[in-house]
């Protein structure tokens, strides 16, 4: 799921991304909230906070929510710049890059609160984003613009464009593919909300406070790790049917 790009990829392959990644947003976007009451996994909300903030004069807040939305942005120029340096490079899989960052920053933040006192959730939250932007940017250039998986709000537009299409086969007539992008937001809309729900359990009852963070880490790991020896898999079955 991490290795094939654009017009390689299939259905199957955007679903396993989609389902990964989303799970990841949900539970980062739900711990951040939860530690912080902010934010973590868009900039949206926060480009109007930054704008009320300048227009009420506090230019120190608003300094704050500027650092918000371009902590995002940095993240999202690393992991393009990352894949596009890299992409020459045929024994490289190039989206494994930025997805070891965002796994480390994820670790980082966990385990060092239970070490050290939060003393600047403004920092943590500015990596959050950061770690955000670098997921965005990766699966949008991995999967052709065709999955998103750290905001909801393009998703529901454009899962209601779509529905609104199926009523209009004539104009509309490739209905295969128009399940199947339906079928996507649909997956990713019920993997993000299943990541919050797991992400409020693990920080509030389990009590795991930032370490549910961890968990997010482990998840992306463990995916890249099943998507390589998936691969080395496939190559060896096909190397032995060649032979025989």
């Amino acid at each position: 799921m991490f290795r094939h790009q654009g017009k390689s990829r299939t259905l199957k392959h955007n679903l396993q991304i989609a389902t990964v990644l989303s799970l990841v947003a949900g539970v980062v976007n739900v711990t951040g909230f939860l530690a912080f009451k902010q934010l973590t996994t868009n900039v949206t909300g926060h480009f109007a906070l930054f704008i009320n903030d300048v227009a009420d004069l506090k230019f120190w807040r608003g300094l704050v929510y500027f650092l918000y939305i371009f902590s995002f942005l940095i993240g999202s120029f690393l992991s393009s710049f990352l894949i596009d340096n890299f992409k020459g490079n045929k024994r490289l899989n190039i989206f494994v890059l930025p997805t070891i960052i965002e796994s480390l920053i994820l670790l980082a933040i966990g385990l060092t609160t239970n070490i050290v006192a939060v003393k600047s959730p403004d920092l943590i939250i500015c990596l959050l984003l950061f770690a955000m932007g670098l997921q965005n940017s990766f699966v949008t250039k991995i999967s052709d613009a065709v999955v998103r998986t750290t905001h909801l709000t393009g998703l529901f537009t454009d899962l209601g464009i779509d529905i609104s299409h199926l009523f209009f086969p004539k104009m509309y007539p490739e209905r295969t593919k128009l399940r199947a992008n339906i079928k996507l937001r649909i997956y990713i809309i019920l993997f993000f909300f299943a990541g919050g729900l797991i992400g409020g359990f693990m920080y509030s009852t389990l009590n795991w406070q930032l370490n549910t963070l961890v968990f997010a880490a482990v998840v992306l790991i463990l995916s890249l790790f099943y998507d390589d020896m998936r691969y080395h898999l496939i190559k060896r079955i096909r190397r032995y049917n060649q032979r025989h």
